[in-house]
């Protein structure tokens, strides 16, 4: 029985892959690999086996991947460059030299279907892919550029809060399109997961082994129409008040652009130019395909997260 990996398979995005997996395989198909394993212990009850990792302690990732055939690759959580490259491309050492056949990589939607991105969280993404692109006499791969989830709109609305709102959100962008092609997180997981089970029962019919694949929401919301529908849901009238990039960095984040003690708030920033040039415009209809239903639409999301 082929066996699939998870790494990370907690957190948002790997944890509903792997709660998407135990609904499509065996649970005793999956090795499910986390930080903090205790949070994985439902799916030890079913039959999954669960270890011990970190991106961070490099000598965790030696024998993380033993047994496993297809892995899961969660890129690493921040924005960082270095880092990020420098820990996934150790994970993805350790994954060949443990006999993983085929690894599934979670990218992010910035750059479309392109090569190139204007907005820093995207390069760590670009240079893993072209990583695991140059390592094909080894390994195969299926990068899965996630779109934006719609659950993230806090981190394009200056940290919006729908607890304690401030009718005025101001970023360095003015609100006018192109826009972002929005999409529900669990529904991201769903496909990843879907996908991982298509590859895993026929590999020799999968048609994206060595290729890359965009997951999108299928309408594109400018941000001021982002905005509109949260002050809709919340029953408030908000408006962008566009500002410059060194005002932005200037404001109050509570710590929430800073990473490893650096504050990247201006690199954070560049996700505004990204959005401004249509890098998180393109849209898809993969996930459509794959799921076999229209995904949710963005405001739907949206009651049901904060309405």
């Amino acid at each position: 029985m082929s066996k699939i990996g998870v790494f990370p398979a907690a957190g948002g995005l790997g944890g509903s892959i792997a709660n998407h997996l135990s609904k499509l395989v065996p649970a005793s198909q999956l090795i499910l690999i986390a930080r903090k394993p205790e949070n994985l212990t439902e799916y030890e009850k079913l039959g999954a086996t669960i270890r011990k990792a970190d991106y961070d302690s490099p000598e965790t990732l030696k024998d993380a991947f033993k047994g496993v055939d297809t892995l899961m690759l969660i890129s690493y959580a921040s924005f960082e460059i270095e880092h990020r490259i420098k820990v996934h491309r150790l994970a993805i050492d350790a994954a060949i030299v443990s006999g993983v056949n085929h690894i599934f990589y979670s990218s992010l939607a910035f750059a479309g279907l392109t090569d190139t991105s204007v907005a820093h969280v995207m390069g760590a993404h670009l240079q893993t892919e072209a990583y695991l692109s140059s390592l094909t006499d080894k390994i195969s791969f299926t990068v899965v550029r996630e779109g934006i989830y719609s659950e993230s709109y806090p981190i394009y609305t200056s940290w919006f809060d729908p607890s304690s709102p401030n009718n005025e959100i101001t970023i360095p962008h003015n609100g006018s399109g192109p826009g972002v092609a929005w999409v529900k997180r669990d529904e991201l997981g769903e496909a990843t997961a879907r996908l991982i089970t298509s590859y895993v029962k026929n590999p020799a019919q999968f048609k994206y082994r060595n290729e890359k694949l965009l997951l999108t929401g299928q309408k594109e919301y400018s941000l001021a129409e982002t905005v509109a529908i949260l002050g809709r849901v919340l029953g408030r009238d908000l408006s962008i008040r566009e500002i410059s990039i060194d005002d932005y960095v200037k404001l109050e984040h509570g710590g929430l652009h800073t990473y490893h003690g650096v504050d990247l708030s201006r690199e954070w920033a560049t996700a505004w130019e990204a959005i401004r040039r249509g890098e998180t415009a393109a849209i898809t209809e993969d996930i459509k395909e794959i799921l076999e239903r229209e995904p949710e639409e963005y405001e739907v999301t949206i009651r049901k997260l904060i309405g």
